[in-house]
């Protein structure tokens, strides 16, 4: 151990003596007191016994004189630090000494030791200084240590972080930090009084949660012992969200496929966006933008949480076979961000619309001489439907004398007679037309179309029977109804109405004719005189039963009369 002797011995006489004299002045004191001071050093954590100094020595004092005169240490503790040896006069060390516990605040570390000795009174007074060794690593006051930085931070945005402890000082306390490495942050020491150095975080580029949201550094103090001692704290740096992400679509494009007549609440699409920011910045709500029709709003629904597209009201491809519906997607910060996107929707056609059919241009009534190909009626037929829904085909029953031909226009038909018609043999048609789509289900509608046969003069009176024989007895009345001819006609009308008359002209009994009348309306055959069966036995003549078609035809009959003898004579 190193010593250092503050007096020689010259200067020790002089004390004792000055102590003499200013005992005998004051009266104080009843004996000699002599006093010097001795300066040492010794390391801290040295074993017990270790010499610190030889007292004795170095103050010039006989060492055989210190027993007898009770050379000791004057010191308040039980068990002081520091011991001095009588037979020699060395200063050793009297137990483990702590610099820290000792002197807990001081850099510099000075116990002050004081010996006697008795017959006369002498007091020497030793400072020992304690000498530090790097006995302690830097320690943090916590382990892990939490930092909220927004990342809005700017670069250069510093945080001072709590500096770590070391009970050694000088050197041996904390003389530097470091950082673990890394992209975004770096340290700075500020130096304060008593050598404490305080680190400093500082923001070194720009922060963004979206990327990292956090980061895990290490800081380590070190001191200036060989080797150096360290100690670490663990900084975990969460990244503060601000709303600086808008939603993003999960695609680029939305287009979906709907059939027409879907049932209320069927889900169309469900719409997906994610918003990188944190809570409240990245929750996303769904809506349909400022831009979206009243006709639309109609029809569709979105859910605000999820982003199904739902149908909300009727659903017809007739009237609208696509839909393009604006979207947005808006996060909750405090200055909400929304970003738009198209939903196109595309509507399938089902086959719910059933042909209708149109008569135009049509004809109630046809004569019945009309020519083949003759046209009655014009057929249109429409589907609201498209495609092989919206095709149509339009039959009519086979065993009528009518045909369905294919017009020039599209979905239009000619109702023409395909065969000659008799109206006497059939003079009303109830025509079924049918229409049928190409859907599936197929649907089909049914349209009668009532035609008439008109009449045309195109038959003879004809009489019931052909020729007639009439008998009547003679002397008959004159003007008494003899006998009547009958004819028909199968036309209808003025075609069928009969007028009756007998041919008077080119007949043998010319004379004889001029007294029948006959009824032009019924037929009706009067005779105006009387007949003698003795003078006529019989005669013959001639009935025309005309119509009153235009041209007129008529058809003649022979009436035989035979007189019938009475006894007269």
């Amino acid at each position: 151990m190193t010593s250092e002797i503050r007096m020689g011995q010259r200067g020790y006489k002089q004390r004792q003596e000055q102590g003499y004299l200013i005992g005998f002045v004051l009266g104080v004191l009843l004996w000699s007191v002599a006093s010097a001071q001795l300066r040492y050093s010794v390391c801290e954590e040295v074993k017990e016994g270790t010499v610190v100094g030889n007292i004795a020595k170095d103050l010039g004092i006989d060492k055989s004189i210190l027993k007898d005169r009770k050379y000791r240490i004057v010191s308040g503790d039980v068990d002081p630090l520091f011991n001095v040896n009588q037979n020699d006069g060395i200063l050793y060390v009297n137990r483990k000494i702590d610099k820290e516990e000792v002197c807990a605040h001081n850099s510099r570390c000075v116990m002050n030791v004081k010996t006697v000795l008795e017959n006369p009174l002498e007091v020497h007074y030793v400072e020992v200084e304690i000498l530090d060794i790097n006995d302690h690593s830097p320690v943090f006051s916590d382990k892990d240590i939490i930092l909220e930085i927004s990342e809005s931070a700017l670069p250069g945005a510093r945080f001072q972080l709590k500096p770590a402890q070391d009970p050694d000082s000088g050197q041996f306390s904390v003389q530097q930090y470091k950082l673990s490495q890394n992209d975004h942050f770096r340290l700075e020491i500020k130096d304060k009084r008593n050598d404490i150095k305080i680190p400093i975080l500082v923001v070194q580029k720009s922060l963004d949660r979206e990327i990292a949201r956090s980061y895990t550094l290490i800081l380590i103090a070190l001191d200036e012992g060989k080797p150096p001692k360290t100690g670490n704290m663990n900084i975990i740096i969460h990244v503060l969200d601000i709303n600086d992400n808008p939603p993003v679509f999960s695609e680029k494009e939305y287009t979906v496929t709907l059939n027409e007549n879907a049932p209320l609440g069927t889900t169309i699409i469900r719409v997906n966006a994610t918003d990188l920011d944190q809570g409240s910045n990245g929750d996303v709500l769904y809506s349909f933008s400022n831009s979206v029709s009243p006709n639309i709003l109609n029809r569709f629904e979105i859910n605000s949480l999820t982003g199904d597209i739902t149908v909300k009201g009727v659903i017809d491809y007739e009237d609208k076979d696509e839909y393009e519906i604006e979207i947005q997607a808006s996060d909750k910060g405090f200055a909400p961000l929304t970003t738009e996107k198209s939903v196109i929707i595309k509507i399938i056609d089902m086959n719910d619309n059933a042909p209708e059919i149109e008569v135009t241009s049509f004809s109630s009534s046809i004569p019945e001489d009309s020519r083949p190909g003759t046209t009655v009626a014009l057929i249109s037929v429409n589907d609201l439907d498209s495609g092989l829904n919206g095709k149509v085909i339009c039959t009519i029953k086979e065993d009528v004398p009518f045909n369905l031909l294919p017009a020039l226009k599209d979905k239009t038909f000619s109702l023409v007679t395909r065969a000659s018609l008799d109206r006497e043999k059939k003079s009303y048609y109830d025509l079924i037309i049918t229409a049928k789509d190409a859907g599936q289900p197929q649907l089909s509608s049914l349209k009668t179309v009532s035609v008439v046969v008109s009449d045309v003069n195109d038959n003879n009176p004809e009489f019931l029977l052909s020729p007639y024989t009439f008998y009547i007895t003679e002397r008959n009345e004159a003007g008494s109804l003899m006998f009547s001819v009958k004819a028909t006609d199968r036309d209808e009308n003025e075609n069928a109405r009969i007028s009756y008359q007998i041919v008077r002209e080119g007949s043998e009994d010319h004379k004889l004719n001029s007294f029948l009348n006959i009824n032009s309306e019924i037929g009706d055959i009067v005779a105006l005189k009387s007949f003698d069966f003795e003078t006529l036995k019989t005669f013959q003549f001639q009935v025309v039963a005309s119509d009153s078609g235009s041209p007129s035809l008529s058809s003649n009959v022979t009436v035989n009369v035979f007189i019938l003898d009475q006894n007269d004579n």
